[in-house]
């Protein structure tokens, strides 16, 4: 119970630090896409309400994150043509830039690495997933690439390379902090697993192989989502074919949910004792899976409490607003549907195809498709579109908040929305 106890307050203290201006990590302050800020822009386009824009070099779509008023991203330098190359060099860099004016604080060679001789998807990029700030230390993930560890001026505190693994497609989930660990899932083209490491030195502190998976397809891209269940803590990790739930601490398997799919992308989210899970290729479904603390094996046939297949997203993580579940497919239909029960309220297109995962603020639910054209929607039972704005520029990363601004990466630019 004390333990417990410490975990709780120094979850809370965390909390706590990050002003409204903090967006420390993917899908923000709480993992789950609200932002706790007094005001957000409505309305935007490639020249109006820019408060400024910058070219971002080399490539990575790794979504942007804000601490202490400066943001950070990864990205690619490719030297040669063709970037998929076995003999290409590569060299995976952290930037860092001011968020009042956009000027570079520092840029950082982390690896100097060769490219495998495995393509990645063409939407993908070799700088995907997004950094972690936590504690003055910047978190970066390339995939099979490597993990480090930097301070807040840049300067490398660690890297590991060491735990190669032969990914399809590339490099997409990002890692979770649970408190001296960090976490992330390597479901390679064979033998996936999840491993934590000590985040005070990068050295592995376990590593578990994916057990049973019974999906012939092995790779997927997920970002795992820590929760409490009657006090006790699990975490969850989808998979091809399974999602997991782990002790974080120890990597002791608790349970499973099985099905079919592969490329699994979205984040879980905790509502009530249900979590929601999306199960990726090649028809995606929304699973909403009863969580309790004293689960067992294999709970597919116990836990399993709705589906939607119907335009369940494949790529975007879900969100909860004032008692009801929002999510959008990769195709652009946003549903709304009651989430625990999984009944459809509402279904309707936006725009374009979609790989950025919606957020939250104030009543407003904002939508980013990949051609830079955002819906902002006002969060109810009713569809209400306020606004449609648009930067005309390829964009698959997620948003980054701020008091006042939103932040968004395109194929070339970083731009600041708002005051």
């Amino acid at each position: 119970m004390k333990i417990l106890i410490i975990h709780f307050l120094n979850a809370l203290l965390f909390l706590t630090l990050c002003s409204a201006n903090d967006w420390p990590r993917f899908r923000g302050p709480t993992e789950d896409g609200h932002a706790k800020v007094k005001s957000l822009p409505l309305k935007w386009s490639a020249t109006e309400n820019v408060k400024w824009k910058i070219p971002v070099p080399g490539k990575g779509w790794s979504s942007p994150v804000l601490s202490d008023g400066n943001i950070y991203l990864t990205t690619a330098f490719v030297e040669g043509d063709n970037q998929d190359a076995a003999a290409v060099k590569r060299e995976l860099r952290v930037l860092c830039f001011n968020a009042e004016n956009g000027k570079t604080v520092w840029d950082t060679k982390v690896f100097d690495q060769k490219a495998s001789s495995r393509p990645i998807h063409k939407k993908n990029s070799h700088a995907s997933p997004t950094p972690i700030i936590e504690n003055g230390k910047v978190y970066v993930h390339f995939g099979h690439m490597g993990t480090a560890c930097l301070d807040l001026n840049g300067k490398i505190i660690w890297a590991n390379n060491e735990l190669g693994y032969n990914p399809l497609h590339g490099n997409g989930g990002t890692p979770i902090i649970v408190d001296d660990l960090l976490i992330y899932s390597a479901d390679a083209l064979t033998n996936p697993f999840i491993v934590a490491l000590n985040k005070k030195n990068g050295k592995v502190d376990w590593k578990k192989s994916r057990s049973g998976t019974p999906q012939d397809k092995k790779f997927s891209f997920s970002t795992p989502t820590l929760i409490n269940v009657e006090g006790k803590r699990q975490l969850i990790s989808p998979a091809s074919g399974s999602v997991f739930s782990y002790d974080p601490l120890s990597g002791s398997e608790l349970w499973n949910v099985t099905y079919r799919g592969w490329s699994v992308i979205p984040k879980p989210v905790l509502y009530k004792g249900l979590v929601f899970v999306g199960t990726g290729y090649e028809r995606s479904t929304l699973l909403g899976i009863r969580v309790d603390k004293d689960s067992k094996g294999d709970v597919t046939d116990s836990h399993v409490e709705w589906e939607i297949t119907k335009r369940a997203p494949h790529t975007p993580s879900v969100l909860i607003v004032n008692d009801l579940l929002y999510f959008i497919s990769d195709g652009g239909i946003a549903t709304c549907v009651e989430p625990m029960t999984g009944e459809v309220i509402w279904q309707e297109r936006t725009a374009g195809p979609m790989s950025a995962s919606p957020i939250h603020s104030n009543g407003r639910i904002y939508f980013l498709d990949e051609q830079g054209q955002s819906t902002v929607i006002k969060a109810g039972r009713k569809f209400e579109v306020l606004a449609r704005n648009s930067i005309n520029e390829r964009t698959l990363a997620s948003y980054a908040i701020g008091e006042g601004a939103i932040y968004i990466r395109s194929l070339e630019n970083l731009y600041r929305i708002g005051k």
